[in-house]
Protein backbone atom coordinates (compact mmCIF):
# COMPACT_ATOMS: atom_id res chain seq x y z
CA UNK A 1 0.00 0.00 0.00
CA UNK A 2 0.97 3.67 -1.01
CA UNK A 3 0.08 6.11 2.06
CA UNK A 4 0.36 10.53 1.80
CA UNK A 5 0.83 12.49 4.41
CA UNK A 6 -1.13 15.61 4.52
CA UNK A 7 -0.43 18.36 7.54
CA UNK A 8 -3.37 20.74 7.44
CA UNK A 9 -2.24 24.22 9.12
CA UNK A 10 -5.66 26.28 10.36
CA UNK A 11 -6.47 29.52 11.64
CA UNK A 12 -7.51 27.56 15.22
CA UNK A 13 -5.95 24.20 14.73
CA UNK A 14 -3.50 21.60 13.71
CA UNK A 15 -4.21 18.30 12.01
CA UNK A 16 -2.30 15.83 10.22
CA UNK A 17 -4.07 13.42 7.68
CA UNK A 18 -2.59 9.88 6.81
CA UNK A 19 -4.21 8.56 3.01
CA UNK A 20 -4.18 5.97 0.97
CA UNK A 21 -3.80 6.53 -2.48
CA UNK A 22 -7.15 5.62 -3.63
CA UNK A 23 -8.03 9.19 -1.25
CA UNK A 24 -9.15 7.85 1.70
CA UNK A 25 -8.63 8.91 4.98
CA UNK A 26 -6.33 5.87 6.98
CA UNK A 27 -5.81 8.39 10.69
CA UNK A 28 -6.51 11.63 11.49
CA UNK A 29 -4.98 13.92 14.67
CA UNK A 30 -6.29 17.56 15.37
CA UNK A 31 -4.81 19.79 18.00
CA UNK A 32 -6.13 23.39 18.71
CA UNK A 33 -3.74 26.30 19.46
CA UNK A 34 -4.41 29.64 21.19
CA UNK A 35 -5.92 33.01 19.71
CA UNK A 36 -3.79 36.20 20.66
CA UNK A 37 -5.74 39.53 20.85
CA UNK A 38 -3.58 42.04 21.95
CA UNK A 39 -6.02 44.88 21.00
CA UNK A 40 -8.72 45.67 18.68
CA UNK A 41 -8.84 44.77 15.09
CA UNK A 42 -4.98 42.55 16.05
CA UNK A 43 -5.13 38.86 15.72
CA UNK A 44 -2.03 36.82 16.72
CA UNK A 45 -0.20 32.83 16.52
CA UNK A 46 3.13 32.30 18.47
CA UNK A 47 4.19 30.70 15.75
CA UNK A 48 6.37 27.97 17.71
CA UNK A 49 3.06 26.85 18.93
CA UNK A 50 2.07 26.47 15.47
CA UNK A 51 4.78 24.00 14.51
CA UNK A 52 4.87 22.13 18.10
CA UNK A 53 0.78 21.45 17.45
CA UNK A 54 1.66 20.40 13.48
CA UNK A 55 4.42 18.46 14.27
CA UNK A 56 2.01 16.43 17.50
CA UNK A 57 -0.27 15.49 15.15
CA UNK A 58 2.09 14.02 12.30
CA UNK A 59 3.39 11.87 14.83
CA UNK A 60 0.08 11.07 16.54
CA UNK A 61 -1.74 10.51 12.91
CA UNK A 62 1.39 7.97 11.95
CA UNK A 63 1.26 6.51 15.39
CA UNK A 64 -2.59 5.68 14.89
CA UNK A 65 -2.40 4.34 11.75
CA UNK A 66 0.63 2.08 13.03
CA UNK A 67 2.99 3.61 9.62
CA UNK A 68 6.55 4.68 9.88
CA UNK A 69 8.27 7.43 7.95
CA UNK A 70 9.30 5.03 5.44
CA UNK A 71 5.31 3.93 4.60
CA UNK A 72 4.90 7.41 3.66
CA UNK A 73 5.94 8.20 0.00
CA UNK A 74 5.09 11.69 0.57
CA UNK A 75 3.99 14.86 2.43
CA UNK A 76 1.45 17.69 1.54
CA UNK A 77 1.17 20.96 3.69
CA UNK A 78 -2.04 23.11 3.32
CA UNK A 79 -2.31 26.07 5.40
CA UNK A 80 -3.99 29.01 6.55
CA UNK A 81 -3.45 31.78 3.92
CA UNK A 82 -2.19 35.44 4.61
CA UNK A 83 -0.90 34.63 8.15
CA UNK A 84 2.76 36.10 8.29
CA UNK A 85 5.73 34.80 10.05
CA UNK A 86 9.23 36.42 10.17
CA UNK A 87 12.19 34.68 12.12
CA UNK A 88 15.99 34.58 12.70
CA UNK A 89 17.64 32.43 9.87
CA UNK A 90 20.61 31.64 12.54
CA UNK A 91 18.31 31.24 15.24
CA UNK A 92 15.04 29.54 14.24
CA UNK A 93 13.54 32.01 16.37
CA UNK A 94 10.42 34.23 15.08
CA UNK A 95 10.51 37.88 15.94
CA UNK A 96 7.23 38.69 16.49
CA UNK A 97 4.37 36.43 16.72
CA UNK A 98 2.68 35.37 13.28
CA UNK A 99 0.23 38.11 12.54
CA UNK A 100 -2.99 35.93 11.46
CA UNK A 101 -4.74 37.04 7.92
CA UNK A 102 -8.02 38.56 9.72
CA UNK A 103 -5.88 41.16 11.46
CA UNK A 104 -6.08 44.75 10.35
CA UNK A 105 -3.23 46.46 11.74
CA UNK A 106 -1.91 47.23 8.02
CA UNK A 107 -5.32 49.25 7.10
CA UNK A 108 -3.55 52.59 7.40
CA UNK A 109 -0.74 51.91 5.25
CA UNK A 110 -3.48 49.89 2.89
CA UNK A 111 -5.33 53.55 2.98
CA UNK A 112 -2.21 55.72 1.57
CA UNK A 113 -1.86 53.10 -1.07
CA UNK A 114 -5.07 53.43 -2.20
CA UNK A 115 -5.20 56.72 -1.67
CA UNK A 116 -2.06 57.30 -4.23
CA UNK A 117 -3.85 55.67 -6.98
CA UNK A 118 -1.55 52.13 -6.72
CA UNK A 119 -5.06 49.94 -6.79
CA UNK A 120 -4.59 49.26 -10.67
CA UNK A 121 -1.19 48.82 -10.69
CA UNK A 122 -1.66 46.11 -7.75
CA UNK A 123 -4.29 44.38 -9.24
CA UNK A 124 -3.03 44.38 -12.61
CA UNK A 125 0.02 42.25 -11.67
CA UNK A 126 -1.44 40.01 -8.76
CA UNK A 127 -5.34 39.75 -9.40
CA UNK A 128 -5.95 41.19 -5.68
CA UNK A 129 -7.42 44.84 -3.89
CA UNK A 130 -5.31 46.56 -1.96
CA UNK A 131 -6.05 45.32 1.83
CA UNK A 132 -4.58 44.44 5.21
CA UNK A 133 -5.82 40.49 4.51
CA UNK A 134 -3.04 39.92 2.31
CA UNK A 135 0.97 39.25 3.51
CA UNK A 136 2.61 42.27 2.19
CA UNK A 137 1.70 44.97 4.35
CA UNK A 138 1.76 42.57 7.12
CA UNK A 139 5.38 42.21 6.50
CA UNK A 140 6.09 45.60 6.25
CA UNK A 141 4.37 46.48 10.01
CA UNK A 142 6.88 43.60 11.34
CA UNK A 143 9.73 45.56 9.51
CA UNK A 144 8.64 49.04 10.75
CA UNK A 145 7.66 48.42 14.21
CA UNK A 146 9.93 45.61 15.17
CA UNK A 147 12.98 47.17 17.29
CA UNK A 148 16.20 46.10 14.74
CA UNK A 149 14.00 43.73 12.23
CA UNK A 150 14.64 46.14 9.25
CA UNK A 151 18.03 46.32 10.29
CA UNK A 152 18.47 42.69 10.21
CA UNK A 153 16.33 42.03 7.17
CA UNK A 154 18.77 44.49 5.06
CA UNK A 155 22.00 42.44 6.29
CA UNK A 156 20.01 38.97 5.21
CA UNK A 157 19.24 37.82 8.79
CA UNK A 158 15.86 37.43 9.03
CA UNK A 159 13.18 34.87 6.81
CA UNK A 160 9.52 35.98 5.60
CA UNK A 161 7.29 33.68 5.01
CA UNK A 162 3.43 32.40 5.47
CA UNK A 163 2.70 29.43 7.46
CA UNK A 164 3.82 26.72 4.78
CA UNK A 165 7.43 28.02 4.40
CA UNK A 166 7.40 28.31 8.23
CA UNK A 167 6.33 24.27 8.84
CA UNK A 168 9.22 23.38 5.74
CA UNK A 169 11.77 25.52 7.19
CA UNK A 170 11.10 23.89 10.62
CA UNK A 171 11.02 20.25 9.14
CA UNK A 172 13.23 20.27 7.23
CA UNK A 173 15.79 22.04 9.79
CA UNK A 174 16.47 25.51 7.93
CA UNK A 175 17.74 23.51 4.76
CA UNK A 176 14.80 25.05 2.80
CA UNK A 177 13.09 28.21 2.63
CA UNK A 178 10.51 28.10 0.10
CA UNK A 179 6.83 28.53 -0.85
CA UNK A 180 3.95 28.04 -3.51
CA UNK A 181 2.73 29.86 -6.21
CA UNK A 182 -1.15 29.72 -4.62
CA UNK A 183 0.46 31.09 -1.40
CA UNK A 184 2.89 33.71 -2.76
CA UNK A 185 0.03 34.96 -4.94
CA UNK A 186 -1.94 35.90 -1.52
CA UNK A 187 0.83 37.95 -0.77
CA UNK A 188 0.45 41.30 -2.52
CA UNK A 189 4.05 41.24 -3.94
CA UNK A 190 3.65 37.94 -6.82
CA UNK A 191 3.13 38.73 -10.13
CA UNK A 192 1.24 35.91 -11.03
CA UNK A 193 1.68 36.55 -14.58
CA UNK A 194 5.69 35.68 -14.27
CA UNK A 195 4.82 33.44 -11.36
CA UNK A 196 7.58 35.71 -9.92
CA UNK A 197 8.08 38.34 -7.30
CA UNK A 198 8.14 41.76 -8.00
CA UNK A 199 10.43 44.51 -7.54
CA UNK A 200 8.16 47.03 -8.50
CA UNK A 201 5.72 46.03 -5.57
CA UNK A 202 8.59 45.05 -3.70
CA UNK A 203 9.86 49.12 -4.00
CA UNK A 204 6.85 50.00 -3.22
CA UNK A 205 6.26 48.18 -0.13
CA UNK A 206 10.02 49.07 0.85
CA UNK A 207 10.61 45.16 1.13
CA UNK A 208 14.33 43.68 0.92
CA UNK A 209 13.89 40.27 -1.45
CA UNK A 210 16.41 38.75 0.53
CA UNK A 211 14.13 37.62 2.96
CA UNK A 212 11.13 36.07 0.47
CA UNK A 213 11.56 32.44 -0.37
CA UNK A 214 11.89 30.37 -3.50
CA UNK A 215 8.41 29.70 -5.23
CA UNK A 216 7.95 26.69 -7.10
CA UNK A 217 4.72 24.84 -8.50
CA UNK A 218 2.45 23.61 -5.99
CA UNK A 219 3.40 19.93 -6.66
CA UNK A 220 7.16 19.85 -6.69
CA UNK A 221 9.60 18.42 -4.68
CA UNK A 222 11.04 20.90 -1.96
CA UNK A 223 13.07 18.71 0.22
CA UNK A 224 12.89 16.36 2.69
CA UNK A 225 12.10 16.17 6.68
CA UNK A 226 14.74 15.94 8.90
CA UNK A 227 14.70 12.38 10.26
CA UNK A 228 14.70 13.68 13.46
CA UNK A 229 11.10 14.84 13.61
CA UNK A 230 9.03 11.72 12.21
CA UNK A 231 11.37 8.94 12.52
CA UNK A 232 12.89 8.98 9.23
CA UNK A 233 13.11 11.16 5.88
CA UNK A 234 9.96 11.99 4.19
CA UNK A 235 9.89 13.80 0.92
CA UNK A 236 7.76 17.56 1.07
CA UNK A 237 6.00 16.93 -2.20
CA UNK A 238 2.85 19.62 -2.64
CA UNK A 239 2.05 22.93 -0.66
CA UNK A 240 -0.96 25.15 -0.96
CA UNK A 241 -2.92 27.31 0.54
CA UNK A 242 -5.67 25.81 1.97
CA UNK A 243 -8.92 27.00 -0.54
CA UNK A 244 -6.30 26.37 -3.53
CA UNK A 245 -5.83 23.30 -2.28
CA UNK A 246 -9.92 22.26 -1.60
CA UNK A 247 -10.20 23.27 -5.60
CA UNK A 248 -7.65 20.87 -6.12
CA UNK A 249 -8.94 17.62 -3.65
CA UNK A 250 -12.46 18.37 -5.56
CA UNK A 251 -10.57 17.64 -8.52
CA UNK A 252 -11.79 21.32 -10.36
CA UNK A 253 -9.01 21.15 -12.51
CA UNK A 254 -10.48 22.93 -15.77
CA UNK A 255 -12.21 26.09 -16.44
CA UNK A 256 -15.91 26.62 -15.16
CA UNK A 257 -15.47 24.18 -12.83
CA UNK A 258 -16.30 25.67 -9.21
CA UNK A 259 -16.10 24.58 -5.66
CA UNK A 260 -17.61 26.07 -2.09
CA UNK A 261 -15.83 25.74 1.07
CA UNK A 262 -18.57 26.07 3.83
CA UNK A 263 -16.68 26.73 7.05
CA UNK A 264 -17.11 29.38 9.57
CA UNK A 265 -16.54 31.58 6.57
CA UNK A 266 -17.45 30.57 2.85
CA UNK A 267 -14.92 30.44 -0.16
CA UNK A 268 -15.79 30.21 -3.46
CA UNK A 269 -13.34 29.19 -6.30
CA UNK A 270 -14.03 29.07 -9.92
CA UNK A 271 -11.13 27.75 -12.01
CA UNK A 272 -10.46 29.84 -15.25
CA UNK A 273 -8.03 27.98 -16.78
CA UNK A 274 -4.59 29.26 -17.96
CA UNK A 275 -6.78 32.99 -18.28
CA UNK A 276 -6.07 35.53 -15.92
CA UNK A 277 -9.76 37.51 -15.60
CA UNK A 278 -10.28 40.46 -13.40
CA UNK A 279 -13.52 40.68 -12.46
CA UNK A 280 -16.28 43.17 -12.73
CA UNK A 281 -18.39 41.60 -9.88
CA UNK A 282 -16.28 41.96 -7.07
CA UNK A 283 -14.00 38.67 -6.82
CA UNK A 284 -10.55 38.79 -6.98
CA UNK A 285 -7.99 36.86 -9.02
CA UNK A 286 -5.84 34.05 -7.57
CA UNK A 287 -2.77 31.62 -8.57
CA UNK A 288 -4.41 28.24 -8.57
CA UNK A 289 -2.52 25.11 -7.16
CA UNK A 290 -0.29 24.49 -9.62
CA UNK A 291 0.86 21.23 -11.17
CA UNK A 292 3.66 22.68 -13.42
CA UNK A 293 5.27 26.16 -14.05
CA UNK A 294 2.32 26.91 -15.87
CA UNK A 295 0.31 29.64 -14.78
CA UNK A 296 -3.57 29.13 -13.65
CA UNK A 297 -5.95 30.98 -12.04
CA UNK A 298 -9.19 31.12 -10.34
CA UNK A 299 -11.89 33.45 -9.04
CA UNK A 300 -12.59 33.77 -5.56
CA UNK A 301 -14.98 35.25 -3.36
CA UNK A 302 -15.58 35.16 0.37
CA UNK A 303 -18.23 35.16 2.90
CA UNK A 304 -17.23 36.47 5.89
CA UNK A 305 -19.50 34.56 8.03
CA UNK A 306 -20.80 31.04 7.50
CA UNK A 307 -21.58 28.14 9.23
CA UNK A 308 -20.80 31.29 12.59
CA UNK A 309 -24.02 32.21 12.14
CA UNK A 310 -25.01 28.61 13.59
CA UNK A 311 -22.30 29.74 16.56
CA UNK A 312 -24.31 32.79 17.47
CA UNK A 313 -27.93 31.09 17.50
CA UNK A 314 -25.81 29.14 20.20
CA UNK A 315 -23.77 31.26 21.84
CA UNK A 316 -25.36 34.81 21.59
CA UNK A 317 -29.68 34.00 21.15
CA UNK A 318 -29.18 31.04 22.95
CA UNK A 319 -32.05 29.33 20.55
CA UNK A 320 -29.97 25.99 20.80
CA UNK A 321 -27.38 24.29 23.03
CA UNK A 322 -25.49 22.76 20.32
CA UNK A 323 -24.26 23.07 16.75
CA UNK A 324 -25.74 20.30 15.78
CA UNK A 325 -29.25 21.06 16.76
CA UNK A 326 -29.93 23.68 14.35
CA UNK A 327 -31.02 21.48 11.08
CA UNK A 328 -33.98 19.73 13.23
CA UNK A 329 -35.07 23.21 14.56
CA UNK A 330 -35.31 24.37 11.15
CA UNK A 331 -37.15 21.38 10.23
CA UNK A 332 -39.44 22.01 12.61
CA UNK A 333 -41.38 25.07 10.14
CA UNK A 334 -41.83 24.12 6.33
CA UNK A 335 -39.85 27.74 5.48
CA UNK A 336 -38.92 30.30 6.72
CA UNK A 337 -41.90 32.69 7.15
CA UNK A 338 -40.92 35.47 5.42
CA UNK A 339 -38.00 36.28 7.96
CA UNK A 340 -35.05 37.59 6.50
CA UNK A 341 -31.13 37.18 8.46
CA UNK A 342 -28.05 39.01 6.80
CA UNK A 343 -25.42 38.10 9.30
CA UNK A 344 -23.08 40.88 8.99
CA UNK A 345 -21.78 41.00 12.00
CA UNK A 346 -18.21 42.01 10.83
CA UNK A 347 -19.59 43.72 7.32
CA UNK A 348 -20.24 41.86 4.17
CA UNK A 349 -17.35 40.32 2.11
CA UNK A 350 -17.49 39.85 -1.64
CA UNK A 351 -19.33 40.68 -3.80
CA UNK A 352 -20.68 43.28 -1.66
CA UNK A 353 -17.72 44.29 0.13
CA UNK A 354 -19.70 46.63 2.54
CA UNK A 355 -17.91 47.00 5.79
CA UNK A 356 -20.36 49.21 7.47
CA UNK A 357 -22.98 46.23 7.30
CA UNK A 358 -24.55 45.08 10.04
CA UNK A 359 -26.21 41.89 11.17
CA UNK A 360 -30.45 42.73 10.64
CA UNK A 361 -33.35 40.34 10.67
CA UNK A 362 -35.95 41.62 8.77
CA UNK A 363 -39.35 40.28 7.96
CA UNK A 364 -40.64 39.02 11.61
CA UNK A 365 -44.15 39.41 12.21
CA UNK A 366 -46.08 38.26 15.21
CA UNK A 367 -45.69 34.37 13.71
CA UNK A 368 -42.72 34.51 13.66
CA UNK A 369 -40.57 32.00 16.05
CA UNK A 370 -37.30 31.04 16.78
CA UNK A 371 -37.44 28.37 14.79
CA UNK A 372 -38.17 30.63 11.69
CA UNK A 373 -34.77 32.93 13.17
CA UNK A 374 -32.71 29.47 12.91
CA UNK A 375 -34.12 28.78 9.45
CA UNK A 376 -33.22 31.98 7.82
CA UNK A 377 -29.58 31.57 9.93
CA UNK A 378 -29.33 28.65 7.71
CA UNK A 379 -30.46 29.55 4.88
CA UNK A 380 -28.12 32.83 5.19
CA UNK A 381 -25.50 31.12 4.35
CA UNK A 382 -26.75 29.73 0.84
CA UNK A 383 -28.20 33.16 -0.21
CA UNK A 384 -24.69 34.65 0.06
CA UNK A 385 -22.88 32.25 -1.46
CA UNK A 386 -25.27 32.76 -4.39
CA UNK A 387 -24.31 35.53 -4.39
CA UNK A 388 -20.67 34.61 -5.12
CA UNK A 389 -21.96 32.33 -7.97
CA UNK A 390 -23.57 34.94 -9.62
CA UNK A 391 -20.95 37.41 -9.60
CA UNK A 392 -18.48 34.15 -10.86
CA UNK A 393 -21.25 33.06 -13.83
CA UNK A 394 -21.34 36.85 -14.87
CA UNK A 395 -17.76 37.07 -14.80
CA UNK A 396 -17.48 33.69 -16.91
CA UNK A 397 -19.98 34.79 -19.59
CA UNK A 398 -18.40 38.46 -19.89
CA UNK A 399 -15.37 36.34 -20.43
CA UNK A 400 -16.51 34.16 -23.02
CA UNK A 401 -17.42 31.12 -21.22
CA UNK A 402 -20.52 29.46 -19.86
CA UNK A 403 -21.85 29.81 -16.48
CA UNK A 404 -20.94 27.77 -13.75
CA UNK A 405 -23.27 24.11 -14.13
CA UNK A 406 -22.20 22.47 -11.39
CA UNK A 407 -21.13 23.18 -7.50
CA UNK A 408 -18.60 20.53 -6.07
CA UNK A 409 -19.30 21.58 -1.65
CA UNK A 410 -16.84 20.44 1.00
CA UNK A 411 -16.62 22.05 4.50
CA UNK A 412 -18.32 21.23 8.30
CA UNK A 413 -22.00 22.95 7.14
CA UNK A 414 -22.41 20.96 3.93
CA UNK A 415 -23.15 17.92 6.14
CA UNK A 416 -26.13 19.74 6.66
CA UNK A 417 -28.73 18.29 3.75
CA UNK A 418 -31.69 20.78 4.33
CA UNK A 419 -28.62 23.77 3.59
CA UNK A 420 -27.63 22.03 0.89
CA UNK A 421 -30.91 21.09 -0.61
CA UNK A 422 -31.92 24.56 -0.50
CA UNK A 423 -28.83 26.12 -1.90
CA UNK A 424 -29.49 24.17 -5.10
CA UNK A 425 -32.77 25.18 -5.57
CA UNK A 426 -31.22 29.13 -5.02
CA UNK A 427 -29.10 28.07 -7.70
CA UNK A 428 -31.04 26.43 -9.90
CA UNK A 429 -27.85 23.74 -10.38
CA UNK A 430 -27.01 20.90 -8.90
CA UNK A 431 -24.75 21.09 -5.91
CA UNK A 432 -22.83 17.98 -4.84
CA UNK A 433 -21.04 16.45 -2.23
CA UNK A 434 -17.82 14.23 -2.41
CA UNK A 435 -17.59 11.02 -0.49
CA UNK A 436 -14.37 12.63 0.91
CA UNK A 437 -15.08 16.35 2.69
CA UNK A 438 -11.47 16.72 3.73
CA UNK A 439 -10.70 18.33 0.55
CA UNK A 440 -8.28 20.61 1.81
CA UNK A 441 -5.93 18.00 3.13
CA UNK A 442 -6.30 15.69 0.47
CA UNK A 443 -5.52 18.08 -2.22
CA UNK A 444 -2.34 18.94 -0.56
CA UNK A 445 -1.77 14.91 -0.38
CA UNK A 446 -2.73 14.58 -4.05
CA UNK A 447 -0.47 17.17 -4.88
CA UNK A 448 2.39 15.89 -3.30
CA UNK A 449 1.43 12.15 -5.06
CA UNK A 450 1.60 13.31 -8.03
CA UNK A 451 5.04 15.51 -7.80
CA UNK A 452 6.62 11.86 -6.26
CA UNK A 453 4.74 9.40 -9.18
CA UNK A 454 2.60 8.25 -6.91
CA UNK A 455 -0.27 9.30 -9.64
CA UNK A 456 0.16 9.78 -13.60
CA UNK A 457 -1.29 12.80 -13.83
CA UNK A 458 -5.05 15.21 -13.09
CA UNK A 459 -7.14 12.54 -15.28
CA UNK A 460 -6.15 9.99 -12.78
CA UNK A 461 -7.17 12.09 -9.33
CA UNK A 462 -10.24 13.30 -11.65
CA UNK A 463 -11.34 9.40 -12.05
CA UNK A 464 -10.37 9.25 -7.99
CA UNK A 465 -13.25 11.89 -6.91
CA UNK A 466 -16.83 10.13 -6.44
CA UNK A 467 -19.92 11.80 -5.59
CA UNK A 468 -21.62 11.04 -2.08
CA UNK A 469 -24.89 12.87 -2.95
CA UNK A 470 -26.65 14.88 -5.58
CA UNK A 471 -28.79 17.39 -4.73
CA UNK A 472 -30.77 18.53 -7.52
CA UNK A 473 -33.52 21.32 -7.42
CA UNK A 474 -36.80 20.92 -7.13
CA UNK A 475 -37.74 24.78 -6.75
CA UNK A 476 -39.52 26.32 -9.69
CA UNK A 477 -37.11 28.91 -11.13
CA UNK A 478 -39.96 32.06 -10.42
CA UNK A 479 -39.67 31.04 -6.58
CA UNK A 480 -36.08 31.31 -6.31
CA UNK A 481 -36.02 34.61 -8.04
CA UNK A 482 -37.97 35.91 -5.72
CA UNK A 483 -36.65 34.88 -2.65
CA UNK A 484 -33.05 36.12 -4.29
CA UNK A 485 -35.11 39.63 -4.58
CA UNK A 486 -36.22 39.62 -1.46
CA UNK A 487 -32.57 38.61 0.08
CA UNK A 488 -31.14 41.26 -1.94
CA UNK A 489 -33.59 43.75 -0.38
CA UNK A 490 -32.55 42.80 3.15
CA UNK A 491 -29.14 43.32 2.21
CA UNK A 492 -29.92 47.10 1.47
CA UNK A 493 -31.65 47.18 4.57
CA UNK A 494 -28.44 45.96 6.13
CA UNK A 495 -26.12 48.66 4.89
CA UNK A 496 -28.56 51.58 5.50
CA UNK A 497 -27.09 54.26 7.64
Amino acid sequence: MTYLLALDQGTSSSRAIVFDARGHIVAMAQREFRQIYPQPGWVEHDALEIWDSQLATAREALAKANLKAADIKALGITNQRETTVVWNRKTGQPVYHAIVWQDRRAEPVCARLREQGHGPLVQGKTGLVIDAYFSGTKLKWILDHVPQAREQAERGELAFGTVDSWLVWRLSNGEVHATDVSNASRTMLFNVHENRWDQELLELLDIPASVLPAVYPSAHEYGRVAAEHLGGPITIGGIAGDQQSALFGQACFKAGMAKNTYGTGCFMLMHTGSRFQTSANGLITTSAAQASSSPEFALEGSVFIGGAVVQWLRDGLQAIKGSSEVQSLAESVPDAGGVMFVPAFTGLGAPYWKAEARGAIVGLTRGSTVAHIARAALESIAFQSAALLQAMSRDAVAAGGAPVSELRVDGGACVNNLLMQFQADLLGIPVVRPQVIETTALGAAYLAGLSTGVYSGLEELGDHWRAERRFMPTMARERAMELIAGWEKAVRQACAD
